[in-house]
């Protein structure tokens, strides 16, 4: 049997990321504030080919490319 987050084309790590901001939203103002600011992170990564590394990219820019790519790609 294939899990939710697999069947709707989405990797671990985003299917975290966006369970962790729905649990973040949903606390109170105080501690909402406080969950939000420890979970900004800025990751870069860089693929490698032929043993060159390629440019350096933000990893939440890549994300939001390629859930756009997919919802694109779905609508077709």
């Amino acid at each position: 049997m294939a899990f939710a987050w697999k069947a709707a084309g989405l990797t671990y790590n985003r299917y975290l990321a966006i369970a962790a901001r729905v649990v973040r939203r949903s606390l109170k103002e105080g501690p909402r504030l406080q969950a939000e600011r420890r979970g900004e992170m800025d990751l870069r990564f860089a693929k490698w080919q032929g043993g060159k590394q390629g440019d350096n990219q933000s990893l939440g820019a890549a994300n939001a490319d390629a859930m756009a790519e997919h919802a694109t790609s779905e609508s077709k």
